[in-house]
């Protein structure tokens, strides 16, 4: 699958693109920096209207803009405001990240304060699925009428 990097690990500065055409739309500070590199599947389009969201295990430094093949290895639940919002972890085939306690509960922190400065925001967050869901997730989100 192939990810858009939006956002670079360790950086505050969250950027918004139009998912579909990759146009930059604008920035933001949020109130944590991002673990990893962090984007979205392209072709795909999830429950809340954008595309599937996705995180890259890695410790390669990706900047916004990059576009990597990567393969999923799990999915964690997350509702956003009432709206499903999931979230793909992936890796890169060349390397053995793990979605495992220790990246679930970084995860958890981050996503559980990311948007402290927006009064009312809420997150939920629910189960850490295998791999086969996190493939049969985006398979279900797939942008049918894709040609690429």
């Amino acid at each position: 699958m192939k990810v858009f990097i939006e956002n670079e690990a360790g950086s505050r500065i969250k950027h918004e693109h139009n998912e579909k055409t990759l146009e930059l739309q604008g920035t933001s500070l949020v109130s944590r920096a991002f673990p990893w590199p962090y984007g979205f599947i392209l072709h795909t389009t999830g429950q809340d209207g954008d595309n599937v969201d996705c995180f890259v295990l890695t410790q390669r430094s990706l900047r916004t803009g990059d576009i990597v093949d990567c393969d999923p290895i799990g999915l964690i639940e997350q509702i956003e405001d009432g709206e499903i919002d999931h979230k793909i972890f992936a890796r890169f085939p060349d390397e053995a990240a793990v979605l495992d306690e220790a990246a679930v509960e970084k995860f958890k922190d981050f996503a559980l304060h990311v948007f402290e400065h927006i009064p009312g925001k809420t997150k939920e967050i629910g189960r850490c699925c295998d791999r086969q869901m996190a493939i049969a997730y985006i398979d279900r989100h797939q942008d049918r009428n894709q040609t690429t």
